[in-house]
């Protein structure tokens, strides 16, 4: 919601994030063979679009379909010792379902990892002491940039497990060394706060790899770190507007308690234009992307209080904050532009909070 990218990605500072009612799902049975599966619809009972048996081992190779569930797989033999004893038959045989866009920057991947995590906790019985949903999150993350090589930060890594909406705080998290040698995330939840979040999601279609936008930016921001002395107004560029956007999380914050709406939505914009500013510099000729900043641009003609991206630029998705009581007339009016405009693929979603995270059912 605000913050973004200073998850650790491009800095280390603080966001505002949400957990809202877009579902993934694992279902988990025993079997003689190890064998991860791709349900076709929500009904466990319909074939599987994809399927794959694996043979145990201490590190299972990448080039599938899977290999996002692999990757899970993998970090948890490295950094659990109680998995490692108990990995063995009878193995898990992991059926996936999610509705979630594909690359649409609301981390459709990362709840692949992280079911599988979880389900893998469950089924061989680890300790939960141990293995809790802070310590999940942070080997997600190391799943995905040290197993797979994709730059990515926490926030996404944390919501899904943790839920709510939630100020999260990532300081000692920029340099992403191993789990436990610099801190977890600091995740204080504000739903209690917030009766009703008037939000529209808009999707416009556009498919992304996160890792290849945030890799170029991270690479280049840790590069002008280096120089940086410690005076955010004359310090390089990028670590500048990484400070400038890290601040509309903690005043958006005082906003969100105070259900300061217009507030919220100012900071929403201005963390917009800090973002697009960075992607620009950075070598990205459309900024934030075209398709994202058309759809801003219309909401704010509307009427909206705020709009900004959500995820890496190119793609990704738009956050829209409206008026109470307006809401489902500006999704209306962006389905009709994503139309008109010939992005067939899009999707425009009015959201819930989800206050709970990730639910298992025995």
């Amino acid at each position: 919601m605000l913050g973004n990218p200073s998850d650790a990605n491009e800095g280390a500072h603080q966001t505002i994030s949400a957990a809202v009612n877009i579902f993934g799902s694992v279902s988990v049975s025993g079997a003689e063979r190890l064998t991860l599966t791709c349900a076709e619809t929500g009904d466990e009972s319909q074939s599987c679009s994809e399927s794959l048996v694996l043979e145990p081992q201490e590190k299972f190779a990448y080039g599938t379909p899977f290999d996002l569930q692999i990757a899970a797989f993998n970090i948890l033999l490295q950094n659990s010792e109680e998995f490692r004893q108990k990995f063995g038959a009878p193995f898990p045989r992991l059926c996936y379902r999610t509705e979630i866009p594909r690359q649409s920057g609301l981390g459709g991947s990362t709840v692949l990892v992280l079911l599988t995590l979880v389900a893998l906790v469950n089924f061989y019985k680890l300790d939960r002491r141990v293995h809790n949903f802070y310590f999940l999150g942070e080997i997600a993350q190391r799943a995905e940039e040290v197993e797979l090589g994709i730059t990515c930060g926490f926030a996404d890594r944390y919501v899904p497990l943790l839920g709510d909406i939630a100020y999260l705080d990532y300081r000692g998290k920029l340099f992403h060394k191993p789990v436990k040698a610099e801190p977890y995330v600091t995740y204080e939840k504000l739903g209690s706060y917030v009766d009703y979040f008037p939000l529209v999601i808009v999707f416009p279609g556009v498919p992304h790899e996160s890792g290849d936008v945030h890799g170029r930016m991270r690479g280049r921001y840790l590069e002008e770190f280096k120089g940086f002395r410690g005076d955010y107004n004359s310090g390089p560029f990028l670590v500048r507007q990484m400070h400038l956007i890290g601040e509309k999380a903690w005043k958006g914050k005082i906003a969100l308690l105070e259900s300061d709406w217009k507030r919220f939505g100012e900071l929403m914009n201005e963390n917009h234009r800090l973002v697009d500013e960075m992607m620009t510099y950075c070598g990205f000729e459309a900024g934030a992307g075209r398709a994202n900043n058309m759809v801003i641009e219309r909401a704010r003609s509307i009427g909206a209080l705020g709009a900004k991206l959500t995820g890496a630029g190119g793609g990704g998705s738009v956050f829209v904050l409206c008026d109470p009581g307006k809401v489902d007339d500006v999704a209306q009016e962006l389905k009709s532009l994503l139309q008109n405009e010939g992005y067939k693929k899009g999707w425009v979603y009015i959201p819930s909070i989800v206050h709970q995270g990730t639910v298992v059912l025995a």
